[in-house]
């Protein structure tokens, strides 16, 4: 729990955003303080019911129950004193602080003025995370097209909404485009990032009961990908030059570099892009401060 008196309430996000999210802390960092502290509070309430899905050391009944409670309070606004009964013990000593600290990110969520905005999208995230352990029983098939693209939606596509609603909101010069027309590419986007870490973790769900993808679907996901990270570098064209643009450019940059990686991974490993490689992307961002993004070339 965050028992230091010297971590403000404002540094907790920042604090816990490195612990736990390298890649969105640089790309929050880029953003103006209106958009950071909101979207960092999203990403961390989801992070957090993320920890306790995954936790392989709580009964899978209790993590469902946990979860229904949850949306339900959601609903009825009631989340202030919602807190798992039981904190997984088999969690690494940054997760168990990330979920002792769920009290104090309901409190900044209690006050944030994009209240109605977050907690709209922390119910879609939980309601894909719920699908995600109802559907998942021992010994359960693997999901279909459909299923796979309404859980890449309801985890990731939600957040592109989400992301694009913020922007209209508290930076609406930087939108080219009127936000309605924006929402459906943001929402490929945000599935595109999904569907891109389900083809690298395969394996490793797979060891865990989770088939999202059947190895002879494997190419045809990679196009899939293919098709909705292109929408995600269409979204950007509708962003003017500056901070935001790099930011909600940067997951793009990083896996348009990863997405060639997958299919020839050895079996057992998990593509994954060199720090080199990172630095590289990074680098070749910048232009996004001062230059829009423009249309590969045919």
């Amino acid at each position: 729990m965050w028992r230091s008196s010297t971590v403000s309430t404002a540094e907790k996000i920042p604090v816990l955003l490195r612990a736990h999210a390298r890649t969105m802390d640089l790309s929050l960092r880029l953003l103006p303080r209106a958009l950071r502290q909101p979207l960092g509070l999203a990403y961390l309430l989801a992070r957090a019911s993320d920890t306790i899905a995954d936790s392989g050391s709580m009964p899978r009944e209790e993590r469902i129950a946990w979860f229904e409670r949850m949306h339900a309070a959601l609903a009825a606004e009631q989340i202030e004193t919602l807190f798992p009964e039981k904190i997984p013990e088999a969690l690494s000593p940054a997760e168990r602080e990330l979920i002792d600290s769920l009290p104090v990110l309901f409190a900044l969520l209690k006050e944030c003025s994009d209240r109605e905005e977050l907690v709209a999208l922390w119910r879609e995230i939980l309601e894909g995370q719920l699908f995600d352990l109802r559907r998942f029983a021992p010994g359960s098939a693997p999901l279909d097209h459909a299923e796979l693209e309404r859980y890449c939606d309801l985890v990731a596509g939600s957040v592109g909404r989400c992301w694009t609603r913020l922007i209209a909101r508290h930076a609406p010069d930087t939108l080219l485009t009127p936000p309605h027309e924006l929402l459906p590419l943001a929402s490929d986007y945000g599935k595109g990032l999904q569907l891109l870490n389900i083809l690298r973790d395969r394996e490793a769900d797979h060891a865990i009961g989770r088939h999202y993808v059947v190895a002879a679907a494997v190419p045809r996901q990679l196009e899939l990908t293919r098709e909705w990270l292109a929408a995600g570098k269409r979204y950007l064209h509708s962003l003017a030059s500056g901070r935001i643009l790099m930011a909600t450019a940067l997951p793009l940059d990083l896996a348009m570099a990863t997405l060639p990686l997958i299919a020839p991974a050895p079996e057992g490993t998990r593509a994954k892009l060199t720090r080199s490689a990172v630095r590289k992307t990074l680098a070749a961002g910048v232009r996004s401060l001062v230059l829009p993004r423009r249309p590969d070339p045919v």
